[in-house]
């Protein structure tokens, strides 16, 4: 029976090389971002009500597309309206 002792050092290095891949998988799947969101998508993204997702949609603030009985809304313009808060 073999034991194999694990250092400080070790540990640091796992840390390390874990984080990159963890940052790998999310720089791949934020390049996979939807071009159109639905309603409860946006109010989860913006964390917001559908009261004021309705009002953004009144006063222009968002511009959407409806299908059939279907809100979309694109990814663009959600990002300039969180870009105009910041």
């Amino acid at each position: 029976m073999n034991i194999d002792i694990l250092t400080k050092e070790d540990l640091q290095e796992f840390k390390i090389e874990l984080l990159e891949e963890i940052k790998k998988l999310i720089d791949i799947k934020g390049s996979e971002k939807k071009s159109w969101l639905r309603s409860t998508e946006v109010k989860e993204l913006l964390n917001i009500s559908t009261g004021t997702l309705q009002n953004l949609r009144i006063n222009g603030t968002l511009s959407y597309t409806r299908i059939g009985g279907t809100l979309y809304y694109k990814y663009r313009d959600i990002e300039r309206l969180l870009d105009r808060k910041s």
